[in-house]
């Protein structure tokens, strides 16, 4: 294998750990309250944004611009959970669909209003340069985003199946009215969720600006990302959002390094629509 086909895969397993953090938010609302957030994807451009300002106003990189925003996104879930969702999960499946759909299209053109439609984009150099570890060459903001993703998915999961709040979710997903009677309020419990979600995304977006570009539709393209690395992992399941992440980050890599980047969504799509075919419920989603 060549050292160049090597750092394609290296730097495919980064760019999939940012993939897997904003898409464990994703999994995370499904898991707790079957509901899929279309404005997923516009989540993580806020964060984006966020960094750019953050950049903008203090002249300082992701770690501060991350921090920041993954705490303007944490209370950004919480305003859409008790000021959308709440009153939507009482309706039907489609007041839900159409419901957060119509919240990524008010957060979209609303950062259209603000910023523009000019692509964005943060200095190559804010992260410094490039580091050589045995031989393959990785951009440090490559490298940080996939280290800090990674770890604070495994962090997220370790949250949700290891501590109290995470048994109290648990099991205000598996049933809210005897959880109530258990002295859990699912309010409390499901706003957390949303922050949590929210906020991983935020983090996400910024980690990804130091590399991405910048722009109010750009949520679309990451939405759709989130939403297979979600289907393939499996619906609720943390570690499969992980996994499928890295997955997808591998194969866009390896495919854009062989046959070019305009057809790599090719190969990735349609390898994930055959293994759906073999197993719907994803890597580690329940039948």
């Amino acid at each position: 294998m060549s050292s160049i086909l090597v750092q394609v895969i290296v730097g495919g397993l980064l760019l999939g750990a940012v993939y897997a953090l904003f898409s464990s938010g994703l999994t995370l609302i499904w898991g707790m309250m079957n509901i899929v957030n279309f404005a997923h994807g516009d989540f993580v451009m806020l964060g984006m944004y966020v960094a750019f300002v953050v950049w903008t106003v203090l002249g300082v990189g992701p770690f501060v611009g991350a921090p920041v925003a993954a705490l303007v996104l944490a209370t950004v879930g919480i305003i859409v959970y008790f000021g959308l969702i709440r009153s939507v999960m009482k309706g039907p499946m489609l007041a839900q669909i159409l419901g957060t759909f119509g919240l990524a299209l008010l957060l979209r053109y609303t950062v259209f209003w603000g910023f523009g439609a000019n692509f964005l984009t943060l200095p190559g150099d804010l992260v410094g340069g490039t580091y050589d570890v045995f031989g393959i060459k990785l951009q440090a903001s490559r490298l940080l985003a996939g280290v800090v993703a990674l770890l604070v998915t495994l962090g997220l999961h370790l949250l949700l199946t290891r501590t109290s709040l995470g048994s109290k979710m648990l099991a205000v997903s598996e049933d809210a009215t005897a959880a109530q009677l258990m002295g859990i309020r699912p309010d409390s419990m499901q706003a957390i969720a949303w922050a949590i979600a929210a906020g991983a995304t935020g983090l996400a977006g910024a980690l990804i600006a130091t590399f991405f570009y910048i722009s109010p539709s750009v949520g679309e393209t990451l939405g759709i990302v989130a939403f297979v690395t979600v289907s393939l992992g499996g619906f609720g399941s943390v570690p499969g959002a992980l996994v499928a992440g890295l997955l997808i980050g591998v194969i866009e890599s390896v495919s854009a390094y062989l046959i070019g980047g305009v057809y790599k969504d090719i190969v990735v799509y349609s390898l994930f629509l055959c293994f759906l075919w073999f197993r719907p419920q994803g890597l580690m989603g329940k039948m």
